[in-house]
């Protein structure tokens, strides 16, 4: 009789750890439009985020607005139309969620950059932060300054 009062007491003391770690970090609907909401933008890779500004960190810090978003796929527009964006979610886990960055090129339907970023956050109440993934997808080639030729890799001029 003990040792079920010891195993049950040890079971009762577990379980706030097991539902706290069960806290929804990232939502299940309307991602896209968490992530422009969410996203440290500093965190983003180089070529992709907007030059650094003390006490900037969102989109909507650095005057972007969004134009588009659909379903999994937002598309922001820098203030004054420079620069355009488009956020495309690839995969979401518990551990984190993969995402397309693209910069579109000046000529339809191609890329100027392009690269696979992972986000995560370790708390409800904090941003997104992002980096360059590993991982590869199909849907999204990585395109840009980060690919280098076959001259690069060997170290040729």
């Amino acid at each position: 009789m003990k040792i079920k009062v010891v195993l049950g007491l040890a079971a009762l003391s577990y379980a706030p750890l097991t539902v706290a770690g069960d806290k929804d970090v990232y939502p299940k609907e309307r991602v896209a439009e968490f992530i422009v909401e969410k996203l440290d933008v500093t965190s983003l890779p180089a070529a992709l985020r907007p030059k650094k500004e003390k006490g900037k960190k969102t989109f909507v810090d650095y005057g972007f607005t969004v134009q588009e978003v659909n379903g999994g796929e937002a598309i922001i527009r820098a203030a004054g139309g420079a620069r355009k964006l488009s956020i495309k979610v690839l995969d979401q886990r518990s551990t984190g969620i993969y995402v397309c960055v693209t910069e579109p090129g000046r000529i339809a339907g191609q890329a100027k950059m392009q690269s696979v970023v992972l986000l995560k956050r370790n708390d409800p109440n904090t941003l997104l932060k992002g980096r360059e993934s590993w991982r590869e997808f199909a849907a999204c080639p990585v395109v840009g300054a980060d690919e280098k030729s076959p001259e690069e890799s060997a170290g040729g001029d």
